[in-house]
């Protein structure tokens, strides 16, 4: 698993991180953690991931052949627009 180390953090910025862990139960590691997630661009992946997860079994379940196209290539396209 990777790791990250922040040097000189700004003393609100770890106080804030420390009491929101405390509060939480957490370390402050996890809740870095659950902070970093919480941002759009990871939340959006994320989502979008299980989209095409959903998408992928449910053509399982349905018997569909293979696509020809890859979903995801449909998809950028669609942004494309």
């Amino acid at each position: 698993m990777v790791s990250l180390q922040i040097r000189d953090m700004p003393p609100d910025v770890y106080e804030a991180l420390a009491a929101r862990a405390k509060a939480e139960n957490r370390s402050m590691a996890q809740q870095a953690i659950v902070e970093l997630r919480r941002l759009p661009e990871l939340a959006v992946r994320e989502t979008r991931k299980q989209v095409l997860a959903k998408l992928q079994e449910r053509r399982r379940e349905s018997g569909l052949r293979e696509l020809s196209i890859p979903a995801e290539q449909l998809i950028r396209e669609d942004r494309e627009r």
